[in-house]
């Protein structure tokens, strides 16, 4: 009886571990893939230097109590080596003193200008009326050719706005986002995050987002939007999607439906960004973007819920067992068991590597994959159960409460 079950246990994990092996060996490949095929944008440095762009750009952006931010941002700004830069800041109803640091950092460079904001109507999300407030009440954003949108807690390289306007010339785009990379201060941002992220790229792998046609899928990153001016207007711009909570998705949405051209490329540390400043915003955050990112679905949210912690968790630790229970078996069938558990698991080692390549994380912070994955793995379940029970989100000076789509 016991050999049976050693049979069957052995069947099981061997089965674990092929199906590692393709999975994990499938996402290696399919970053390489990315990598070949997409610049990043760094790559946009040498195409503005081949052809300079000469578009009226401006920055606008949005900032609800970013005292602690803006400073940094403001100096990249600055710093900036495109001379065709105008620059809009819109303070949205801010109660720390956001303002004075803006200015103190701005000092007396006319490139800058401050809107502010003292209210937000009951159907437009915060965020999404500040920038729509800052391109309204800005004589430099109706007259420039390009937008960019950008948030308050992002650093931009001094390239960074040259390189953007090249590729959008370049790739013949109307609308382009960038992933930015992500800072590594924190616990959470060094063994979480990546997981977090890689999750969010796996439901909008971005081959998929810069095709054409039906196989497209619609998706950007809030953080840093650019759109040429005619196709900012053609979606009716902030106003189109004014009750969005993750604004961004609405606009590649709506940029797709138009047939207007859009694209999601990497930072390549051109764009470096610190989401949230310790774990309880880290949580409310990324459940927010999971509920919304999933259309909020709740049977969806916990499909992933499961998904995550079996292909990140279970199944190389089950190579791991694999390869322990083969040893012990000695010679004969117990050294297949440690060829494919260790192919397995190098095929994790392989395609966890290539995740933490692509996002700039820290390669030290890989043995941390399987803690990281399993609290991304109760991220789902919480944005799940929130969803469910009609829990509000606050987010940008504002509380909304969802509905869910399916439950």
């Amino acid at each position: 009886m016991i050999s049976v079950l050693f049979d069957i246990l052995f069947v099981v994990l061997i089965s674990s571990a092929v199906g590692c092996g393709v999975y994990w060996g499938a996402v290696a490949f399919q970053i390489w893939q990315t990598r070949k095929r997409l610049p990043t944008a760094r790559d946009g440095i040498g195409l503005s230097e081949l052809e300079p762009p000469t578009q009226r750009v401006c920055v606008i952006v949005p900032c609800h109590n970013e005292a602690g931010n803006i400073a940094t941002l403001i100096e990249s700004l600055r710093e900036q080596d495109y001379d065709r830069l105008r620059v809009v800041l819109a303070l949205d109803r801010c109660t720390d003193d956001t303002l004075g640091v803006a200015r103190s950092a701005i000092e007396d460079d006319p490139r800058f200008e401050i809107v502010e904001i003292d209210s937000c109507p009951d159907d437009w999300a915060g965020k999404v009326h500040a920038a729509h407030s800052g391109y309204i009440g800005s004589e430099h954003a109706s007259k420039s050719e390009v937008l960019i949108f950008t948030d308050a807690d992002t650093w931009l390289d001094p390239a960074c706005v040259r390189a953007c306007v090249a590729l959008l010339n370049d790739r013949g785009l109307d609308f382009l986002s960038l992933l930015s990379t992500l800072n590594a201060q924190t616990w959470f941002e060094r063994i979480v995050q990546p997981i977090t992220a890689f999750e969010l790229a796996r439901q909008f792998p971005l081959l998929r987002v810069n095709s054409k046609g039906a196989k497209r899928r619609a998706f950007a990153n809030g953080q840093f939007m650019v759109f040429s001016h005619k196709a900012y207007r053609a979606v009716d711009g902030h106003a189109g999607v004014k009750d969005a909570i993750l604004e961004d998705i609405a606009f590649s949405q709506r940029i797709k439906w138009l047939e207007y051209n859009g694209g999601l490329l990497l930072a390549d540390n051109m764009l470096k960004c610190r989401m949230y400043d310790n774990w309880d915003e880290y949580v409310r955050g990324w459940k927010r973007i999971y509920t919304e990112s999933a259309n909020r679905e709740v049977r969806r949210l916990r499909r992933y819920a499961v998904r995550t912690p079996l292909l990140c968790v279970a199944l190389p630790l089950s190579c791991v067992l694999l390869v322990i229970l083969s040893v012990l078996a000695g010679e004969g069938p117990g050294w297949v068991g440690v060829v494919m558990g260790s192919l397995g698991l190098g095929a994790w080692v392989v395609g966890m590597g290539s995740v933490y390549r692509m996002s700039r994380a820290p390669m030290c912070d890989l043995p941390g994959a399987m803690i990281g994955a399993l609290l991304t793995g109760r991220l789902f379940r919480a944005a799940a159960d929130d969803l469910e029970a009609g829990t509000p989100t606050h987010w940008g000076g504002k509380s909304y409460v969802r509905k869910a789509e399916e439950l």
